[in-house]
């Protein structure tokens, strides 16, 4: 008998990836989205998203190794099943996330935002963002607004990110179109 309920798809959000194998007993490397990394293990239960829909992922251990984090899971507990998963996001309910602060957002919220730079001109939508270990990216596609038709990564740095603003979709950067 399966313990957890199917999640609807629209409550989900990403919070991390799995990561290559780590030994030979079942662990992986995992990558965390949020700020501090180790509040992955916080957000349970794990979702992975397979060919047949979000399947449940259970951590039996987790622990620090180096800079990096890796755990092991239910029910995964061999090295050749664990390479079949390498790389899939990793899923949570939103309501399982704490309220963010005023100048904190969650990177879904700021998936598809207009970015618009101090000269008012349309850089085009956030694709998606990524991290580097020093920041944030917001990797820019170009819509039928922008200024031109160039793809862009813009860092998410108090001095390049001027204000969010949620209610009109839109992100205010200091970001010139010629960068």
């Amino acid at each position: 008998m399966n313990k957890h309920t199917q999640p609807n798809p629209d409550s989900l959000i990403q919070i991390g990836e799995l990561k290559k194998p780590y030994g030979i007993k079942g662990w992986l490397w995992v990558f965390s989205h949020l700020d501090n990394r180790p509040d992955i293990f916080e957000h349970q239960p794990w979702w992975i998203k397979t060919a047949t829909g979000y399947k449940p992922l259970d951590v039996i251990k987790w622990r620090e190794q180096g800079s990096g984090l890796d755990a092991s899971f239910e029910p995964v507990t061999e090295r050749n099943v664990e390479e079949t998963i390498q790389g899939v996001g990793i899923w949570v309910e939103k309501d399982t996330l704490s309220d963010t602060e005023d100048d904190e957002y969650l990177w879904s919220d700021l998936e598809g935002l207009t970015v618009i730079n101090a000269q008012n001109e349309v850089l085009g939508k956030v694709k998606s963002l990524f991290d580097t270990g020093a920041h944030s990216i917001l990797e820019i596609e170009p819509t039928t607004d922008s200024i031109d038709s160039e793809p862009r990564l813009i860092p998410w740095h108090e001095q390049t990110i001027i204000d969010v603003f949620l209610d009109k979709q839109e992100i205010h950067v200091d970001w010139e179109a010629d960068f």
